[in-house]
């Protein structure tokens, strides 16, 4: 609309008045805006390309390389000057190689002048290392303590571990990364140990879908948790399936070893699902199923969002009574999926393409939190 004025000085003021504020909005949409590019780290590329397709894009171009000293050597192949840049990295294989990586990757973006950096990071490194522990885990390394020590248990409040997730958190914050996208959280507290938002995005409607495609008894099942700490997770399935749960106690002695299981919970001439977040050498839920079926579970299947299957997992499941072990594709799980047939997979990459597209859009992502994009 023409700005009037019965004063010519006055109109080119509002004139000039109105271009400025328009203006100003424009470069605020921008700066809100940018355009997207993502890259892929060299921890899951199958992943990040599967995420580009979804979104119709292509990966961003980028070189990362090892010296002879095997530093880490990374090359952004094209302009990220105002752009929201996405680096798609899984906390899995050469874990300590690849969290290098990335921070050296967010950090060459940060300095090129990205506009924002997101660190898309589908399975967290070092999430188990969330806090101190109460009891010391290897009591053998208390025997040459002193004998009165040992008779008033004080050696049990002595553990010195670390908080590595926090320090990966401040590492990342550091690097320059402005956002973080990540799946299934060992610890969701652990979204409190950065300063900057955290999106922890859920494996729960895939897994939901999974079960009502997958197992034709599942109105017959029962969701059963390997631990005490997973029971909230399977509540929250059983609710949706409208189904019962149970829940395993479990004690150590020292860790990755199982020193005794208790059952809580009817199994009986029940499919049992075992649920939880993520599954390392397998003791847990190998012991697990082998308890369920003692107990009379007619079947039972493993549902674990991050695979991580280090040392003897392969071979523990192989021998263990499972009908199939489903993980999601946070991790890489094709040679898994060769020498072990009982594994199948879901894939997530659709969770993590909306996510990047609400959050580069400014739009909401508690969506996700209980439906799968389609």
């Amino acid at each position: 609309m023409p700005v009037r004025s019965s004063h010519p000085i006055r109109a080119r003021t509002l004139v000039r008045s109105n271009l400025e504020k328009a203006s100003v909005i424009s470069n605020i949409l921008q700066s809100r805006m940018p355009n997207i590019k993502v890259f892929s780290g060299s921890s899951h590329p199958d992943l990040a390309s599967r995420i580009v397709d979804r979104l119709g894009i292509d990966l961003g171009k980028v070189v990362t390389k090892k010296f002879s000293n095997l530093e880490t050597c990374v090359e952004i192949g094209e302009s990220v000057r105002g752009e929201d840049v996405y680096i798609v990295q899984s906390g899995s294989g050469e874990i300590n190689d690849n969290l290098m990586e990335l921070l050296i990757m967010i950090n060459a973006c940060k300095i090129a002048s990205a506009s924002r950096v997101t660190a898309v990071i589908p399975c967290f490194p070092y999430a188990r290392q969330d806090k101190k522990d109460k009891v010391c885990l290897a009591k053998q390394s208390c025997n040459n303590q002193s004998t009165e020590l040992m008779k008033t248990n004080e050696w049990k409040f002595r553990s010195r571990a670390p908080i590595s997730a926090k320090l990966v958190a401040n590492m990342l914050s550091v690097a320059g990364a402005d956002h973080i996208i990540t799946m299934d959280l060992h610890a969701s507290q652990i979204q409190g140990f950065f300063d900057i938002p955290v999106d922890n995005l859920y494996a729960e409607p895939a897994v939901l879908k999974w079960i009502r495609e997958n197992i034709a008894e599942w109105r017959n099942s029962i969701i059963v948790s390997p631990d005490a700490g997973g029971a909230k997770r399977v509540t929250s399935i059983a609710d949706r399936l409208n189904v019962e749960f149970a829940l395993i106690h479990k004690e150590r002695k020292k860790a990755n070893e199982v020193a005794s299981m208790v059952l809580v919970g009817d199994v009986k001439d029940r499919v049992a699902i075992l649920v939880d977040d993520m599954a390392d050498t397998c003791g847990t839920i190998c012991h697990a199923a082998d308890k369920l079926v003692e107990a009379g579970a007619t079947k039972v299947y493993a549902i674990l969002t991050h695979g991580i299957f280090s040392g003897p997992a392969i071979s523990r499941i192989n021998n263990a009574c499972f009908e199939a072990v489903v993980v999601t594709n946070t991790i890489p799980q094709d040679g898994h999926m060769k020498d072990c047939p009982k594994i199948q997979c879901i894939d997530v990459s659709m969770m993590f393409a909306e996510a990047v597209r609400r959050t580069h859009n400014g739009e909401s992502v508690s969506y996700l939190f209980s439906n799968v994009p389609y």
